[in-house]
């Protein structure tokens, strides 16, 4: 019987530890896998991106700092940038955008997959060579001077530098291998973990004592709790992985960066909430149960020893003699 306490209690440390290691592994896993290498879906979670003002800034900064090196305007050549940069800036807001930006991301999904793949040791980047063809002939057709001068060249933004995409190369390697298995492992697990704990308490404590079903309570409070707590994990991972990739980024790019890094991982940071809500509530039930079960064992016990024929024997005699 002291064995088998210790082996419960390891077990209420040991499966906590490692759900809070096998949730993130796989929601990363099946993140790769369902979204970052599909490009459909790595397009649609940049595309509201287009209307978002940081992604606005950087786009219409790095095409006035590409055009300006072109142009000597002389001492017009602050107010010949300003000019520029607002018209850049207010075709950022027309469809026009959206449809190049959506082009642009199909494109820079190419470099991402690249990248996974260990096919290249550069930069994942955004190139804004259609968006500025797009905004110089969107110029021209509106007579705004120099606008012919605007140069259709490779303007990228930096997402992930070559540095850290060769650090994250063998990591996102092996997430992608991973696909949805360690997400399907990790409930088997789960379940596995209930229903072993079920069946020893139903044979240390005997059969109609109810043992089978505090001790399965018990053991889905754990993983309640383990999943909760590698929800918490993820969440951590995701805001640290962003702080890592955005601190390499260069400083004015550091916004559409730090925009789309977010997009891209949103739907981690509400799998996150959602397993920690789902997680801590099954906790807090199977907790509940377990205390409704124990607090009546005592009551059940004391009819089972009534209901024995020894006793109920015994209490005959007593009646009998009085």
């Amino acid at each position: 019987m002291r064995t088998y306490f210790s082996a419960t209690r390891a077990g209420a440390v040991l499966v906590p530890v490692l759900l809070a290691l096998l949730v993130p592994l796989s929601a990363l896993s099946a993140w790769v896998d369902l979204e970052i290498d599909d490009t459909d879906r790595y397009v649609a979670a940049v595309a509201p991106l287009a209307s978002d003002p940081r992604v606005r800034d950087t786009v219409a900064e790095q095409i006035t700092d590409a055009t300006m090196k072109q142009v000597d305007a002389g001492p017009l050549q602050s107010t010949v940038r300003d000019f520029l940069h607002r018209a850049v800036l207010s075709f950022t807001t027309t469809d026009a955008f959206q449809d190049v930006w959506n082009a642009a991301n199909r494109t820079a999904h190419e470099a991402v997959t690249a990248a996974l793949n260990g096919e290249t040791g550069e930069a994942v980047t955004i190139d804004l060579a259609p968006v500025t063809e797009q905004v110089r002939k969107n110029l021209e057709d509106n007579g705004v001077p120099f606008a012919d001068r605007i140069p259709v060249q490779h303007t990228d933004i930096t997402l992930i530098s070559a540095g850290r995409a060769d650090q994250l190369r063998q990591t996102f390697r092996l997430l992608r291998s991973g696909s949805v298995r360690p997400a399907v492992g990790t409930m088997v697990f789960a379940v596995l973990v209930v229903v072993a704990a079920a069946v020893v308490g139903r044979l240390r404590g005997g059969p109609g004592r109810g043992h089978g079903v505090r001790a399965a309570s018990a053991a889905t409070a754990v993983v309640g709790f383990g999943f909760a707590l590698g929800a918490l994990v993820l969440r951590a991972v995701v805001a640290i992985a962003r702080n890592r990739v955005l601190a390499e980024v260069p400083d004015g790019e550091t916004g559409g960066a730090a925009a789309v890094y977010d997009a891209l991982t949103d739907s981690l940071r509400t799998t996150a909430w959602a397993v920690f809500g789902a997680g801590l509530a099954v906790a807090l039930c199977a907790a509940a149960l377990w205390a409704v079960r124990a607090r009546w064992r005592p009551g059940r016990a004391r009819r089972a020893a009534v209901d024995e024929p020894g006793k109920s024997g015994s209490r005959d005699r007593r009646i009998g003699d009085d």
